[in-house]
C-alpha cells in the first residue's frame, strides 16, 4: 500500500497517510483537524541495491562471455551432438 504526503493549508505540518490506490484523497488535517489538506508530490523510495543487475549486461566495461563449449569457441575437441561442431 502506498504512502502519501499531506500538507495543512491551515498549520503548515507535513503528516503521512497509508491509503490505497482508490481511496480517495484526504480533505481534513489529523494533526489539527480544522484546515484542509494538500497532497504532496515527494520522492520515491525506490533503489537498486546489489551488484547482480548493474554487473550482468549494464555496465560500460563490457568482457566477452567465455563459450558455452570447445566447439563454439573454435577448438576441434568439440562434443558430438554439438550442432556447431556438426557443422564443423
Amino acid at each position: 500500500m502506498p504512502m502519501y504526503e499531506y500538507q495543512c493549508d491551515a498549520c503548515g505540518r507535513v503528516f503521512e497517510a497509508r491509503q490505497k490506490f482508490s481511496d480517495a484523497p484526504l480533505s481534513d488535517c489529523r494533526l489539527c483537524g480544522a484546515g484542509p489538506v494538500t497532497k504532496l508530490i515527494s520522492q520515491s523510495a525506490f533503489t537498486l541495491k546489489g551488484g547482480g543487475w548493474y554487473q550482468q549486461g549494464y555496465g560500460t566495461s563490457q568482457e566477452k562471455a567465455p563459450a558455452a563449449c570447445a566447439a563454439a569457441s573454435g577448438d576441434s575437441g568439440g562434443c558430438a551432438s554439438c550442432p556447431k561442431a556438426a557443422n564443423e
